[in-house]
C-alpha cells in the first residue's frame, strides 16, 4: 500500500489565476455549485502513454490527497500523485489552440498536443 506524507507547505498542484476564471466559468455554465472540486488523475494512454484527466467531483474518496491552491480545491487521486507533484494547471487560449495545460515537472516528454505526457 502507498503511504506517502507531504510537508504542510507542500504544493501538490498549482493553479493560475487565468485558469481559476475558466473553472468558475466552467462551473456556472454546466451547473456545478462550488462543491464540486477539480478532480484531476492520471491514466494510461496516448501517444505518449499517460493521459491528464481533469473533471468536477463533489465525492472525496478515503484514498484522496486534497490540495487547496487560491481557494480551489484540487482533488488527486493516490495512484497519480507522484507523476502530479509540482505542476501546475494553467490555462492558455493563444493562436495555437485554447484550452486547460498541465505545466508537469515530471515529464521527460509531451506528444504536440500537450494531452499526453511520458515519465
Amino acid at each position: 500500500m502507498l503511504n506517502i506524507t507531504l510537508a504542510k507547505d507542500t504544493t501538490m498542484i498549482s493553479i493560475t489565476e487565468k485558469a481559476i476564471e475558466h473553472v468558475k466559468e466552467l462551473r456556472e455554465r454546466d451547473g456545478y455549485t462550488e462543491e464540486f472540486n477539480i478532480r484531476v488523475a492520471v491514466k494510461g494512454g496516448g501517444c505518449s502513454g499517460l493521459m491528464y484527466d481533469l473533471h468536477f467531483d463533489n465525492k472525496i474518496e478515503p484514498a484522496d490527497q486534497v490540495f487547496e491552491d487560491k481557494g480551489v480545491k484540487i482533488l488527486v487521486d493516490k495512484k497519480s500523485l507522484l507523476y502530479l507533484l509540482g505542476t501546475t494547471l494553467d490555462y492558455t487560449d493563444g493562436l495555437n489552440g485554447k484550452g486547460f495545460q498541465f505545466v508537469n515537472p515530471n515529464a521527460s516528454r509531451t506528444c504536440g498536443c500537450g494531452e499526453s505526457f511520458a515519465v
